[in-house]
C-alpha cells in the first residue's frame, strides 16, 4: 500500500467492497452504526435509494476500497443529513476521514441541507477526535452521543 488514497463518488460496482469494509468495521472495536454485516445486496439498495442528493465517496489506493463516507437525507427533516465515516483499520488517524467528510460536506452544501448530524458510541475517542477536527459539536459525555454539524 504505497499510493496515496484517491476519492470518488461510488459507484453501483462498489457495493462488495463497501460491503467489505463495513464487515471489517464491525468486526473491530467500537462499531459505529452498522450492528452486523451487510451484504452486496443491502449497499447496492443504499446506494440507489440515495441518488443525486445523499451521496456515498470512496477512497482507494491500488485498486482497493479502503474506506467510505456516506451522506444519507433524513426524510422527515428535509434540510438535515446523516454523516458517516468508516475506514480500514490501517487507515485511520490519517486524514482519509476527513478528506471523505470534506467531499460529503461540500455535497451537502450543493444539495441544500443547512444540517448534518449523526451518531457515535460511547468510549470512541478516535471518532471524537475526528468530528472535532471537521468542526461537529459533540457532547464530551453522553451515552448514544448524537453530533451536530452546522453548514
Amino acid at each position: 500500500m504505497t499510493d496515496e488514497p484517491t476519492y470518488r463518488r461510488s459507484a453501483a460496482t462498489d457495493a462488495a467492497a463497501i460491503a467489505a469494509v463495513i464487515r471489517e468495521v464491525v468486526e473491530g472495536p467500537n462499531p459505529v452504526v452498522f450492528d452486523r454485516p451487510w451484504s452486496e445486496g443491502e449497499v447496492s439498495s443504499w446506494i440507489a435509494r440515495l441518488g443525486e442528493s445523499g451521496a456515498i465517496w470512496v477512497a482507494e489506493t491500488d485498486g482497493e476500497v479502503i474506506g467510505f463516507g456516506a451522506l444519507d437525507f433524513n426524510t422527515q427533516q428535509p434540510e438535515t443529513a446523516t454523516l458517516g465515516v468508516w475506514l480500514r483499520s490501517h487507515w485511520r488517524r490519517r486524514g482519509v476521514g476527513t478528506v471523505l467528510a470534506e467531499h460529503l460536506l461540500a455535497h451537502a452544501r450543493e444539495q441544500g441541507f443547512r444540517r448534518i448530524v449523526g451518531s457515535l458510541p460511547d468510549n470512541n475517542e478516535a471518532a471524537l477526535s475526528f468530528l472535532s477536527a471537521i468542526g461537529a459539536l459533540a457532547p464530551l459525555i453522553n451515552p448514544e452521543s448524537r453530533f451536530e454539524l452546522p453548514l
